[in-house]
């Protein structure tokens, strides 16, 4: 008789991972802008919870959808799971919607005028571009969806930097930023789904996606890093909700990374690596959380001026 670890059997240690890992996504989305802002002196931020819950959404939205355009191609032959890209850009495309009313609850303004605004615009871009990929992810040809989740991961980028008029470069560090960070968490998610099928056999698509994953891992790196010494002057780490929410973000990366490279150990040896890939995502999921609320702080870029 094999006795259980001292989580209880797998399958268990994976459901008390993900109901810490959907624990925490609540709590970021619930309390985390106003336990990030106490003591900064910085304003609230109307609706918060509520944004953060709807950006969130959004962001896991787009993970799933384009997570599974890259998993179908590194799953190669054998048994696949049931398609949910459909249901992800259906996901991101409602939450889109949603900004969109809460925009102008918040505002005081009618739907008309709000979607005469810079943000209103690039909110319609994206819930339109993400329902036209949930048309064509259901469709006989789902690579069709690659364009209009493009499409919405321009407009998200180019709503994260409204002191630009165009594709400037925080934009274009964006959009291949939230695009490494869908592959990176989206693919794994739907390579964990091919495990279970294919149990052992699925050992040479974890293969594949560990090559895929270092290299969206070194995009996220750098990005992440320019990203920040232009956004955050290093006297207002700690001082500002974003530069607080950040460090969390940074830790939690960097827990995810040693969890990838153990389940990236784990591989080469033989034993089975997604016990730690599972963790790793339940961690990534707290990370994607803290990259919603990122986006709803107040930004220290405009503290300076």
């Amino acid at each position: 008789m094999t006795l259980p670890g001292p989580f209880g059997t797998p399958g268990r240690r994976g459901a008390v991972a993900l109901a810490a890992a959907a624990l925490g996504v609540l709590a970021v989305a619930v309390l985390g802008a106003g336990l990030a802002r106490a003591g900064t002196g910085e304003l609230r931020i109307p609706a918060a919870g509520t944004t953060t819950l709807l950006r969130l959404l959004l962001l896991a939205g787009l993970a799933v959808a384009v997570g599974e355009l890259a998993g179908r191609r590194i799953a190669g032959e054998g048994p696949l799971p049931r398609p949910l890209g459909a249901p992800g850009a259906l996901l991101a495309a409602g939450a889109a919607a949603g900004l969109l009313l809460l925009l102008a609850a918040v505002s005081g303004l009618s739907l008309p005028v709000v979607y005469g605004l810079r943000e209103g615009r690039l909110l319609l871009v994206t819930a339109n571009a993400c329902l036209l990929a949930a048309v064509c992810a259901a469709s006989r040809r789902p690579g069709l969806a690659a364009l209009p989740l493009a499409a919405a991961i321009a407009a998200e980028a180019l709503r994260a930097h409204p002191e630009t008029a165009g594709f400037g470069v925080g934009t274009a560090l964006t959009v291949v930023h939230l695009t490494a960070a869908s592959l990176w968490t989206g693919t794994l998610l739907y390579v964990l789904r091919v495990l279970r099928p294919r149990g052992r056999g699925g050992r040479a698509v974890l293969l594949r996606y560990a090559r895929m994953a270092a290299c969206a891992y070194a995009a996220l790196a750098a990005t992440g890093t320019v990203s920040t010494l232009r956004r955050l002057p290093p006297e207002m780490v700690f001082a500002t909700a974003y530069g607080r929410v950040l460090l969390v973000k940074l830790a939690l990366f960097g827990g995810a990374s040693l969890l990838a490279l153990a389940a990236r150990s784990r591989l080469r040896s033989g034993a089975d690596a997604a016990p730690p890939a599972r963790v790793e995502l339940a961690v990534l999921a707290v990370v994607v959380a803290l990259s919603a609320l990122l986006t709803v702080v107040p930004d220290p870029h405009w503290l300076r001026h």
